[in-house]
């Protein structure tokens, strides 16, 4: 919001202030001012003169040598090279001594043998921004009202010597949007009293209405959720053309365009009130009748931009009961434009729902002062005096005859909003020891109505123009920024603290990070959103979850939520080998989104996963080794490290063969809970097909559950005594199927074995044609340890023999001599 120092001096008094000050007082009250722009670029003597002559120059077919009374007694000769200067013009004329924008000294010259004794000015040698202005002003000369007073300096004929303070302002004080706003604001600050401007006189001036204007209009509302309030004036005899000056120095000054008197007094208007008007030429509209409805599914309007639009069902359109005239809020229609033959309008004031605007400004890509306003939510309470004030104008410049009453439709009203605001309450927020009485100042600089509500306490009336004001932290927080945020005093911090820590599930995560980081893996972070295809090709532990749509998603690559860690996983595989980055070790944490709904009704369930990815070489070759490959036991051996560190017990594996995965080299993972054995995730290779559609050698993955680990870690850390007793180790080697799990021959030797049983550990698989088909070798070392005395050998023979036995008889395994 741009604020003009001069046009806000009209409704406060501002004497003694700068606008430098004034802007400083601003920013420390809460509304920032981003910089205080000089209008005057350096001009200096430089008067309105008027052209009595224009002859052509004698020897240049380009250049006129004007006769110029500039109110200095003596008429001047000036040679001027604009195309559209003539005789009987009122002009900006740069005197002998004038200094222009850029430090240009204006001097007597010659030009091609004629005497100039000045200059005549552009708006842009004036340093005006002549974008503003229309192009046959721009291209030349600029051409003042003929009414403008000979002598007088340009610097008050245009408003030049004015200060624009550009308010940054935050989106909930939508009331600064608006001179009055502001002017409010800077009373507040000052303790001034605010001019509102005098609308009543003008009209009555105006003279007695000759028709009931609800004799000519009509107005319905049919959207009433977007539209609360329409209202309209009938204005008859109005004559279209230029706007006075300083009402074009006021627009220009808020760096809009000046068009002509009915637009530049709405535009006006929304500036001084905050409160979008609009003009229908009302020989346009069917018989004068106004419908606020929705648009209808194809819905066309041409808007005032010359572009034809698509409306949607849910945009607010302004219609004369058929055919749609303007967007409400946005933009008019241009079958409905306010041109120089209009003679009779349809001035409309409105409160429009600012959710509504915003959603039509937006899709149609259409953005204005007036949709920035409705936006915000526009005060309720200024629609009939905006109307009221633009038809005064209208009447006093226009030569318009306002008819007799306002024609409106009220769909809701405005409730009232008071807050008991407690002067404890606002020194207990505030660290201050301000009186009721001090607040009740405050409260008054404000304007605003209040009254006693007990001991302490004020009832506070919060006037329409602040929506921002809803609770009694908000009127504590204008307690604080008016008396001062330098004069609130500093005090430290006072309260119980407690140390910071992680919980048990952020502590756990971490502990995984580093030990899968430490183990040579790199964490890597994925999109949530994925493709269609995505959720399919590699469904990972959750192959029945139904597809999860996004509402408005950023493309068809990111159009639906994932059900699995892995297709992205690999999507990062392939992105490293495509550089040449063949051997690829990652891990990622992270959440997916499943539900069995077809037609989702309530939130999905998220879950936390792990999953990991290996493909490439173990090792790289060396002149000491050779290179390996990654297999399955490798991905295996970082997960079991990372259940061993986590004391996690219970973890078996199972031969699975799920889609997208390698039968015969995939498992089930599952822990024993206290309900029994939960299957929590699969490990293995992928499939065959998988890898060759993603171009990838022999590709490892494991995803598992988070939840399930988390539940079964104590991460309570327990240290036990290093050994005092000695250990009795053995080995043994059997002959069993070679479909026989060597896990549950693991499981059952510590069953048999006890508490004796320190370690076991698979040292050695043989398969080969000496066994037999179909036959394995396997070969197990046992640690036998008492933690209270030293074992004997019998026993340990006795136990070893036992745990013989026990294979023989449950997996018809043949000791190996």
């Amino acid at each position: 919001m741009k604020v003009s120092y001069q046009w806000l001096a009209e409704y406060v008094d501002v004497t003694g202030f700068t606008a430098e000050e004034l802007a400083e007082k601003l920013t420390r009250s809460g509304i920032e001012v981003d910089i205080v722009e000089d209008r005057n670029k350096g001009v200096s003597q430089v008067v309105v003169g008027f052209v009595k002559s224009r002859e052509k120059h004698p020897d240049a077919d380009k250049l006129s040598v004007c006769i110029i009374d500039a109110g200095q007694g003596e008429d001047l000769q000036i040679v001027c090279g604009a195309k559209n200067v003539d005789a009987g013009q009122k002009v900006p004329v740069a005197m002998v001594g004038a200094v222009l924008p850029g430090g240009l000294q204006i001097k007597r010259a010659k030009l091609r043998g004629v005497e100039s004794q000045g200059m005549i000015c552009s708006a842009k040698e004036l340093g005006l921004n002549d974008k503003l202005l229309p192009k046959e002003i721009q291209e030349g000369i600029l051409v003042l009202p003929e009414d403008t007073e000979i002598g007088k300096s340009v610097l008050d004929v245009l408003a030049i010597d004015d200060k624009v303070l550009e308010l940054d302002l935050t989106p909930n004080r939508s009331d600064c949007l608006s001179m009055l706003g502001a002017a409010y604001e800077i009373a507040a600050i000052l303790g001034s009293e605010v001019k509102l401007p005098d609308v009543e006189t003008v009209l009555q001036a105006a003279g007695a209405a000759t028709v009931k204007a609800s004799e000519r209009i009509s107005v319905k509302i049919t959207a009433a959720e977007q539209c609360s309030h329409y209202a309209a004036r009938l204005i008859e005899g109005v004559r279209v053309g230029t706007s006075p000056l300083w009402i074009q120095n006021r627009l220009m000054a808020a760096g809009i365009r000046p068009i002509n008197n009915i637009v530049d007094i709405t535009n006006f208007v929304m500036l001084e009130y905050g409160q979008p008007l609009h003009a229908f030429d009302a020989e346009q509209l069917n018989n004068g009748h106004i419908d606020v409805r929705l648009a209808q599914p194809g819905e066309k309007l041409v808007t005032l931009d010359d572009v034809e639009r698509t409306l949607e069902p849910h945009m607010l359109l302004i219609t004369d009961g058929t055919t749609p005239v303007a967007i409400a809020g946005v933009m008019g229609g241009a079958n409905s434009e306010v041109t120089e033959a209009t003679t009779r309008i349809l001035l409309e004031s409105a409160k429009f729902a600012g959710s509504s605007v915003r959603r039509t400004s937006r899709q149609l890509g259409l953005r204005s002062e007036a949709s920035l306003r409705f936006e915000k939510e526009v005060n309720p309470e200024a629609v009939l005096p905006a109307l009221n004030r633009a038809a005064a104008l209208i009447a006093q410049y226009a030569a318009g005859q306002v008819a007799d009453g306002i024609v409106e439709a009220v769909a809701g009203t405005h409730q009232p909003v008071s807050i008991e605001l407690a002067a404890d309450r606002v020194n207990h927020y505030l660290g201050t020891e301000l009186t009721l009485a001090e607040m009740s100042q405050i409260i008054e600089r404000l304007h605003f109505a209040y009254e006693q509500a007990g001991e302490g306490k004020l009832l506070v009336h919060v006037p329409s123009r602040r929506g921002d004001i809803t609770r009694d932290v908000d009127l504590i927080e204008e307690v604080a920024r008016l008396f001062g945020y330098d004069n609130i005093p500093t005090t430290l911090m006072t309260g119980v603290t407690t140390p910071g820590s992680l919980s048990k599930e952020q502590s756990i995560r971490r502990i995984m990070r580093n030990l899968l980081t430490q183990s040579g893996l790199h964490e890597v972070i994925t999109y949530s959103f994925t493709h269609p295809d995505q959720t399919t090709s590699l469904p990972g532990l959750y192959p029945d979850a139904k597809p999860i749509s996004l509402a408005m998603p950023m493309s068809e690559d990111r159009s639906q939520l994932r059900t699995s860690l892995l297709p992205h996983l690999l999507d990062v595989v392939s992105y490293n080998r495509n550089r040449t980055m063949d051997d690829v070790a990652i891990f990622e944490v992270g959440k997916v989104f499943v539900t069995d709904e077809a037609s989702l009704t309530a939130l999905p369930e998220e879950k936390l996963l792990l999953s990991i990815v290996l493909t490439g070489k173990r090792r790289q070759a060396h002149w000491a080794q050779k290179s390996e490959a990654v297999d399955f036991y490798d991905i295996k051996g970082i997960f079991d490290r990372l259940i061993s560190y986590l004391g996690i017990q219970g973890l078996s594996y199972t031969s699975a063969s799920p889609d997208g995965f390698h039968p015969g080299r995939t498992a089930e993972l599952s822990l024993q809970t206290a309900e029994g054995h939960r299957v929590i995730g699969r490990i293995g290779q992928l499939h065959p097909t998988v890898q060759q559609q993603r171009d990838l050698e022999d590709t490892y993955v494991l995803e598992v559950e988070v939840a399930p680990i988390l539940a079964a870690t104590n991460d309570v850390v327990v240290y036990k005594l290093l050994p005092r007793y000695p250990s009795i180790g053995r080995d043994l080697a059997v002959v069993v199927d070679a479909n026989v799990p060597v896990g549950l021959m693991e499981q059952s030797i510590t069953e048999v074995a006890g508490d004796l049983l320190e370690s076991i550990q698979v040292f050695d698989i043989y398969t080969g044609e000496r066994l037999g088909a179909n036959r394995k070798s396997v070969a197990i070392a046992l640690v036998y340890r008492h933690s209270e005395r030293t074992l004997l050998d019998e026993e340990v023979t006795e136990l070893h023999a036992k745990v013989v036995q026990t294979l023989e008889q449950q997996y018809e395994a043949e000791l190996r001599k």
